[in-house]
């Protein structure tokens, strides 16, 4: 591991040196690509670089506490090197964690796709909840949210919403949302006062680049509509919305948030780039389903993730068996406790493998 953080941090400390040079400053996208491969290598170089002061600090206190000492410097001393040891287990596992495999995505942005399931008027009202909540933590991580598209009830609920966040790292934090969420509470609809449960699925996909799946123009079809709101009533005239098919694998994707028909088709084929990717994906995954998946992040939207009991203002994510009593928080936006606990629980499940 030593020989690794050795070899990492001279890497760094040589883009430090490129990063300067006139050469690389005129050059865009080598000083682009450089940062980026600096920033990545950042957060392992200040553990290596505070791992090692931490071993000689504590190699110096050891070596002091073999001289004659006094009683209260002898406790000094002692105290000194169990706060250093304790110290260099922590940094210990963190190095463990920050040069671990990272997933090829987690830096990409995100697809998201909400869905209200069981329970009909109620899923679809929960849904908008649900997308009401990523746009919240979207704007507290500071990302960008573009709504791709939306298909509402009388209600105003969402029987289906497609939207992007973009924003550095969304995937590595959303990708835990990929799941059945449950609601428990008193729906707006039911004037007796019973609490009912209904469902709503988030799909959570990585953007998918152009050269990454190439989608031929001869593999898909294009149509037209017009755009339509809430109850399904026109909002516009013109056939701006756009629905492209892919035929070899029946995959369909749908845009008419955008003002144009050129931007809607773009909207579209990203959608349908992700979706043709999540497929493949899931088919690799069928064919080693022999092998242990982890319990925290196997996107898997049929499993139930996480349960909102209004009543009792309770979040419960089940995976990990978290349980916050905070709901009017969670609902503002407020999530990072949960993702932060998922991604903790998904390293040690790693290292637990050890991969």
């Amino acid at each position: 591991m030593l020989d690794r953080l050795q070899s990492l941090a001279g890497r760094y400390e040589k883009l430090s040196e490129l990063l300067c040079d006139p050469d690389v400053t005129s050059d865009n996208k080598r000083l682009r690509d450089y940062s980026k491969e600096q920033s990545d290598l950042q957060p392992a170089y200040e553990a290596f670089t505070e791992y090692k002061t931490v071993v000689e600090e504590l190699e110096a206190a050891k070596a002091m506490q073999a001289e004659k000492l006094d009683d209260e410097m002898r406790d000094m001393v002692k105290m000194e090197i169990d706060e250093l040891t304790t110290r260099q287990a922590e940094l210990d596992d963190r190095i463990h964690v920050l040069l671990m495999p990272k997933d090829p995505n987690d830096e990409k942005n995100v697809i998201v796709e909400i869905r209200g399931a069981a329970g009909g008027d109620e899923a679809a009202l929960f849904a908008s909840d649900l997308y009401r909540m990523y746009t919240r933590y979207a704007d507290n991580q500071g990302w960008r949210v573009e709504l791709m598209d939306v298909n509402t009830n009388d209600l105003g609920g969402f029987k289906e919403v497609i939207f992007m966040i973009n924003g550095r790292g969304a995937y590595s934090k959303m990708k835990y949302e990929s799941g059945a969420h449950r609601v428990q509470r008193i729906p707006t609809t039911e004037s007796g006062g019973r609490i009912h449960t209904s469902t709503s699925t988030v799909a959570v996909l990585p953007e998918v680049e152009a050269l990454e799946i190439e989608i031929h123009d001869k593999d898909i079809r294009v149509d037209t509509f017009c755009s339509s709101g809430a109850g399904g009533q026109s909002v516009n005239t013109t056939k701006s919305a756009v629905r492209v098919t892919h035929v070899p694998t029946g995959i369909v994707a749908t845009c008419q948030d955008g003002k144009s028909q050129n931007s809607n088709k773009d909207k579209a084929l990203q959608v349908l780039r992700a979706r043709i990717s999540d497929m493949m994906r899931q088919e690799e995954d069928a064919k080693q389903a022999g092998e242990r998946k982890s319990k925290v992040g196997t996107g898997d939207r049929s499993e139930r993730i996480r349960t909102y009991n209004f009543p009792q203002s309770r979040v419960t994510d089940h995976r990990i068996g978290l349980t916050l009593h905070k709901l009017d928080q969670v609902m503002n936006g407020e999530i990072e406790e949960i993702i932060s606990a998922l991604n903790i629980a998904e390293q040690a499940e790693l290292m637990d493998k050890g991969e």
